[in-house]
């Protein structure tokens, strides 16, 4: 039992920042919300062929889905149910990872998550199986990564795209994205379209999510985070704005994040 997170080899790395394996007990809180991030994610439980998610708002609606699904990126927060979070396998992709790996727009999976059988049919449910029957988790990442591989013998990446959301991430040096746009030798629309077809949301979308993600990133480890100081890194203009922003995101405020924060970044406990 425990935690296991291995970084592909290439080319998967270029497309995927790391794949995982959890096997522990049930935790002693119910819910927990996680925070948006800029890549897709890959989910497999492997305790229940069912994913529930929950809308991070004041009606807590469950959205059921397969025990494979494939989504995001998402710019909004959501709450999971931990009593299915035992046995669960899971990637990260890397921004635009999956349509350069798959060739699914990834604005398409940050409106709905598609079960994976619907994409694989039978070769994503002998997957499923084939996990469930290998007992030892570094087999079962390693059986995991070499059906990725399998999907594309080289993904497949638009470097103008990839080098407009890399400049974008640095969000202390970000240009105009006017200025990206004009450097990419794209017309507006067509960059409009393919970074939210690659990246899945548009460049000005994605620049505030890297900003908040940045902010994330200095909070979480520190024991008393200074805001002020944090939103100036982080590329806002005061703290009243990066507080608007990180509830946008996160569903709740900078003070309740630090306060409630586990030892995951990207997870809260509810």
């Amino acid at each position: 039992m425990g935690f296991q997170r291995i970084v592909p080899a290439p080319p998967l790395a270029s497309v995927i920042e790391a794949v995982w394996d959890w096997d522990m007990p049930a935790g002693t809180l119910r819910y927990e919300r996680i925070l948006p991030g800029p890549g897709a994610g890959l989910i497999i439980n492997l305790l229940e062929d069912e994913t529930r998610v929950y809308q991070d708002d004041e009606s807590r609606h469950c959205l059921r889905a397969s025990g494979s699904v494939i989504g995001g990126p998402y710019r909004h927060s959501w709450i999971i149910d931990t009593a299915e979070q035992v046995r669960v396998m899971g990637v990260n992709f890397r921004p635009g990872g999956v349509h350069a790996l798959i060739g699914i727009s990834a604005e398409e999976l940050g409106v709905r998550d598609i079960n994976l059988q619907d994409m694989f049919g039978a070769n994503a449910r002998r997957l499923r199986q084939r996990l469930l029957e290998t007992v030892c988790p570094m087999q079962r990442l390693a059986l995991l990564e070499q059906w990725l591989c399998k999907l594309c013998d080289e993904p497949t990446w638009d470097a103008v795209i990839l080098h407009a959301a890399a400049t974008l991430a640095r969000v202390q040096e970000v240009p105009g994205i006017g200025r990206l746009q004009r450097e990419s030798g794209y017309s507006a629309h067509r960059f409009g379209l393919l970074f939210r077809h690659h990246i899945g949301m548009t460049a000005k979308q994605y620049a505030r999510l890297m900003r908040f993600r940045a902010v994330v990133a200095m909070a979480h480890p520190a024991a008393q985070p200074d805001w002020v100081r944090i939103a100036v890194d982080g590329g806002y203009c005061d703290q009243a704005h990066m507080s608007h922003e990180f509830r946008r995101f996160a569903g709740i405020t900078p003070s309740e994040f630090a306060g409630s924060r586990g030892p995951y970044p990207n997870h809260v406990p509810v």
